[in-house]
């Protein structure tokens, strides 16, 4: 018997054999939220802290198997989508978002990991501008993802605020952009932009390097969502949980790349 009080939030993403990144950093970041996860894996990746090795995308006919499955039997009030390498892996998504219509879509555009691998195809960046931001209740790029979506340099502060508001003009409902590439020392500040206007929330930067930022984020959002936040407040405290879980990471791996603290960051009921 199904519990009323728990919601269910879905995650279309790459797995990640490390564990810091991926599907993995979803689900553990669901569960911080008391969020029941879903997971439907789009790639599998052979991947640790120091690098991505190997890729291999599943048949199209399995994806969409899984999306079927997971919007079949859960009342899924938000969905996040992650590592989609391939433009046909974009469209078979799509495809499946069209048909069931979920109540939110968090699209977090990954496009390069962390250690510089590349992680998607350039047939896909095309899909990616046509078919996933018009269905984006919200899009999640830090810099350089943003950059390669409006195919244009993001050098400072003002350029920052001009590219939050052009990539709302792609289509997406909201767009919150991570401003933790820009250069210096100064304080790391987040813009979100919607129909609105501009809202901005700023942490101070930590001298270190971690796995699965971006991930995390999207997917706190997306749990804080499905529990009833209106998308500018589930931006603000998505950015507040990163930045809790940066300062409790901890190395598990031979690099000095970090993975984030998601139980230790978990909201406190």
């Amino acid at each position: 018997m199904t519990s009323p009080s728990v919601v269910s939030a879905l995650t279309i993403a790459g797995s990640d054999s490390g564990g810091g990144a991926g599907i993995q950093a979803d689900l553990k970041t669901f569960a911080a939220h008391r969020v029941h996860g879903l997971s439907a894996i789009a790639a599998l990746t052979a991947q640790h802290t120091r690098g991505v090795t190997a890729v291999n995308v599943p048949p199209m006919d399995f994806l969409r198997a899984q999306l079927d499955a997971c919007f079949d039997d859960f009342d899924i009030r938000a969905v996040k989508l992650g590592m989609l390498a391939t433009a046909e892996v974009i469209g078979v998504v799509a495809d499946a978002l069209h048909t069931h219509h979920p109540a939110a879509v968090i699209v977090d555009p990954v496009m390069v990991a962390t250690s510089g691998a590349k992680l998607l195809e350039d047939s896909a960046l095309q899909a990616m501008r046509s078919h996933l931001l018009p269905l984006a209740h919200v899009v999640t790029p830090n810099l350089p993802e943003a950059e390669l979506l409006l195919g244009r340099a993001i050098a400072d502060a003002a350029a920052m605020r001009q590219a939050a508001r052009d990539l709302l003009a792609l289509g997406a409902r909201a767009v919150f952009l991570k401003g933790g590439h820009l250069p210096g020392d100064a304080d790391v500040v987040d813009l979100y932009c919607d129909e609105d206007g501009l809202a901005e929330t700023s942490h101070p930067r930590l001298p270190l390097e971690a796995h699965g930022t971006g991930c995390t984020l999207a997917s706190a959002i997306a749990a804080r969502r499905a529990q009833g936040m209106s998308m500018k407040e589930a931006c603000l405290a998505a950015s507040d949980y990163v930045h809790a879980a940066l300062r409790g990471g901890y190395r598990p791996g031979r690099s000095d790349i970090l993975v984030l603290d998601h139980v230790g960051a978990a909201p406190r009921a």
